[in-house]
């Protein structure tokens, strides 16, 4: 995937304008200021796309963002049915991330040590989830702890994006499960989840190895072409 004529100059401004959405976002959380968080969340991801694909970025990497767009605006009403569907269109956003992520060989290590953190995190939650969200929630974690170990392959930018992306939904199911909270829990969720996404998108900018400098717009992941 190649930028459109014109888009390079884009490039600078969309990331200032996510960054700056960003600030106000969580600014607005610390000083519980509701109006900033229904303004700013649904602008987001928008833009962190926006700024991928004035990159070249990989499709998939821009249909992973949209899709993280669309949990968080489905997130935002305090329902169930809503909540489940934000979750459907975060796990399908973590199926694009597994998908341009390829079939190269992840660390065996990691991917045990999240296995055995997934394991202990489940055993610790499951008393206090909700009967009707226990199975929904732990194929969920399965499949983002899943992509949180093979986010590496990208490089330690992506790794730390998919650790932090797991981080930031462990303290959602806590919310979930009534554990004790964080001061301000909302804006720790955010901060993890924004950072997560802005490192998972410069990892999958620099391409397999982590290199730095533009996208490479046709790089392959496994058998596919990006």
């Amino acid at each position: 995937m190649s930028p459109r004529p014109g888009a390079p100059r884009l490039v600078r401004p969309l990331l200032a304008a996510f960054l700056a959405v960003a600030a106000l976002h969580l600014a607005g959380l610390l000083a519980g200021i509701e109006t900033a968080h229904l303004v700013t969340k649904p602008l987001l991801m928008p833009l962190l796309a926006a700024y991928a694909a004035a990159r070249g970025g990989p499709r998939l990497l821009i249909a992973a963002l949209l899709l993280g767009w669309g949990g968080d605006v489905l997130l935002m009403p305090d329902a169930e049915a809503a909540f489940l569907a934000g979750m459907g269109s975060f796990a399908a956003g973590h199926i694009c991330y597994l998908w341009l992520f390829g079939r190269a060989r992840a660390s065996l290590p990691a991917g045990l040590a999240y296995a055995a953190v997934l394991v202990v995190f489940l055993v610790l939650l499951w008393p206090g989830l909700p009967a009707d969200l226990r199975i929904p929630l732990t194929g969920y974690s399965l499949l983002l702890t899943t992509m949180a170990w093979r986010a590496g392959i990208l490089g330690r930018y992506a790794a730390l994006g998919g650790a932090l992306f797991l981080l930031s939904d462990a303290l959602i199911a806590t919310g979930i499960a009534d554990w004790p909270q964080l001061p301000v829990h909302d804006f720790w969720i955010m901060l993890t989840y924004l950072a997560a996404q802005y490192l998972l998108t410069t990892g999958a900018l620099a391409g397999p190895g982590g290199s730095t400098g533009p996208a490479r717009g046709a790089y392959r992941e496994g058998s596919i072409s990006i």
